[in-house]
């Protein structure tokens, strides 16, 4: 996707791995600079930020657990010290902790519902005033067709990315008189290392299940983020875009 995003600075999520790296490469080629959180993988971190700067890219890489508001906190404000605004806000990071919910543990159940759903609550937050200030910013938050669909095992994953989307829609109207825009992006399955263990059955039903017949690449959903991102999109807010071959028709 051909998109002008020089000047601009971009704060992803969960952007060493999968869909969050497939957005910072993308963010990077149209000319951002690129911030991005990671929890636990610094050799992977400081390789992406030497492989951005090659490039040309202006990048910084941020440790912390998405779920730590304070952490949120310092976070953008380094954002901020480093490039003066913090032009998009990419909610991404996200987790799963699969199961019954007969057999599901109340720590299962909290570690996804603060990751998932409290971590877009705790980056909004913080973006909440710089952006307010700017008069302008776009915030993505990455949900689920799950959240929409349901599916057994994924109680606790579908809560919190139906929660992203209810979210988004009140914050959509909280910020959109400082011509700030909050929308989100829904993926189905997704070609990432997670998918990449299932099974020949496994995969073989999914398939069966979407319309397109394939899993999408995540440089598809980066690509939906920055449309919602970008200029393109300044009239487009509370709204939620499906990008699942089908799978929820």
């Amino acid at each position: 996707m051909q998109t002008d995003f020089r000047g601009s600075t971009v704060l992803v999520t969960g952007g060493t791995r999968g869909i969050g790296r497939a957005l910072v490469d993308a963010f990077a080629d149209a000319g951002a600079n690129v911030a991005f959180t990671y929890r636990s993988s610094t050799d992977a971190a400081e390789a992406l930020v030497d492989q951005l700067e090659g490039r040309g890219t202006e990048a910084l890489s941020l440790q912390g657990d998405v779920a730590d508001l304070e952490a949120a906190q310092d976070h953008v404000d380094a954002v901020m010290d480093r490039w003066g605004s913090l032009d998009v806000l990419v909610n991404n990071a996200g987790i799963t902790r699969d199961g019954l919910l007969l057999r599901m543990s109340e720590e299962n159940w909290d570690d996804v519902i603060d990751t998932n759903l409290k971590g877009v609550f705790n980056f909004c937050k913080a973006a909440y005033m710089p952006m307010m200030r700017q008069q302008r910013g776009a915030i993505v938050n990455i949900s689920s067709v799950v959240g929409t669909t349901g599916n057994a095992g994924q109680t606790n994953y579908a809560a919190s990315k139906a929660g992203i989307v209810g979210f988004s829609k009140s914050l959509a109207k909280e910020l959109g008189s400082r011509n700030v825009t909050v929308n989100v992006v829904a993926p189905g399955y997704v070609q990432t290392d997670m998918t990449e263990e299932l099974d020949a059955d496994a995969r073989e039903s999914i398939l069966d299940a979407v319309p397109l017949d394939r899993l999408a690449d995540p440089d598809e959903i980066a690509n939906a983020v920055l449309f919602l991102a970008s200029p393109a999109a300044d009239y487009i807010t509370g709204h939620v875009l499906h990008v699942n071959g089908g799978l929820s028709m």
